[in-house]
């Protein structure tokens, strides 16, 4: 296909306005690093949605770009009735925001650290101004209150994580943006969202886990997400010790809860490297299945999903799959005779089918189910 000169982008009206400036020479290499250029009718789009860009003058490996920099459109190019959705992965670690569709694809993406309040929430809310959103969704670290009318609805309650305890989150959210939110933990989200467009597509029962810094997971049980007194807290639950573990747990408040036993910063105090550094036959990684798969096996007997799926950065080691379904399979010992337990294991306990969008995909689907109720 033909690469369109500038002259002939502005022709086809690809941006609504604003400067043109010329990046210069760039290598290959280094065009691809900050650009992903599908054609759409002829002209090239940066993969953040904000530039239109035309690359003239190919010679020897190298382009010269122009860029077009413009007011966000996101129906450009698509029907009017797509819908605009704002998303916010809020992790501990960083905020992580985005712009897609009711049909789970993110058109745009940010991250900020997170810092402060005030410096965090300056970032996400100057990313969400004048883009148009419908609605908003949010999957926060926690713990939160996701209950509607209470007092607190809408805050971060009582996190260890400094600055943020007791912070009304949804309340900053509405003193800029007068749209419908949805809001709750992270791992509800990634739940719901692995529901709808991801591994569990088309399920009512689907559990996510995320093994990390910490260890959460949400539920989504006939269709709708677990709420109760709040919201599960399925990382603090206790776990027998393993017989050759004297490590003390990392857990502030149960030391040596799942969470304490088995989550990131666990890993790398008891074998004193970070869990990548570890071998993949290490022994490490026979333990930490040991502990992931006791909680599995109460949540196969207290909820009986019908998909589980692991994330997290702990989970990015392939290894602990079949570690964990055999662990599994060994702690209920036949009692739940079901193909999804015994020879069909490997299609039970899955990684995200959203991959690292699980948590920002999530967050679309929170907004996307609140402004259709």
């Amino acid at each position: 296909m033909s690469q369109p000169d500038l002259n002939e982008a502005v022709r086809l009206g690809t941006y609504n306005s604003g400067k043109v400036s010329n990046i210069g020479m760039l290598t290959l290499g280094a065009l691809v690093s900050l650009f992903v250029y599908p054609y759409v009718d002829g002209v090239i789009w940066s993969c953040e949605g904000l530039y239109t860009i035309a690359i003239r003058g190919l010679t020897s490996g190298t382009f010269q770009v122009n860029i077009v920099e413009r007011e966000p459109d996101y129906r450009k190019g698509t029907t009017a009735t797509m819908t605009v959705l704002g998303a916010i992965e809020a992790g501990g670690t960083k905020f992580v925001c985005g712009i897609g569709n009711e049909h789970g694809e993110v058109l745009e993406r940010a991250s900020f650290p997170t810092t402060t309040p005030a410096e965090t929430m300056e970032n996400v809310i100057a990313f969400f101004e004048g883009k148009g959103i419908e609605a908003l969704g949010v999957g926060s670290f926690g713990p939160i209150d996701p209950i509607e009318g209470s007092d607190t609805y809408g805050y971060i309650t009582t996190t260890p994580k400094p600055h943020w305890g007791n912070y009304n989150l949804i309340g900053k959210l509405k003193e800029h943006f007068d749209v419908p939110m949805g809001f709750d933990t992270d791992v509800n989200g990634a739940a719901l969202g692995e529901s709808i467009w991801g591994a569990a597509k088309g399920l009512d029962n689907c559990l996510y886990i995320t093994i990390g810094t910490g260890i959460g997971a949400g539920a989504l049980v006939g269709g709708k997400l677990i709420h109760g007194l709040s919201h599960p807290e399925m990382g603090h639950i206790l776990v027998r010790r393993h017989p050759e573990d004297t490590y003390e747990g990392t857990c502030p408040y149960h030391g040596d809860c799942l969470e304490g036993l088995a989550a990131g910063p666990a890993l790398e105090k008891r074998w004193k490297v970070k869990g990548h550094e570890l071998s993949v036959d290490h022994p490490a990684w026979e333990m930490e299945a040991y502990y992931l798969a006791q909680a599995l096996m109460s949540y196969v007997l207290i909820l009986s999903p019908q998909k589980i799926i692991m994330g997290g950065g702990v989970m990015k080691q392939d290894q602990l799959f079949p570690l964990i379904r055999t662990k599994l399979q060994e702690l209920l010992n036949g009692y739940v005779q079901h193909s999804s337990l015994t020879t069909d294991i490997e299609q039970y306990i899955v990684s995200p089918g959203l991959g690292d969008n699980a948590g920002l995909c999530g967050a679309l689907a929170l907004a996307k189910e609140k402004l259709n109720h």
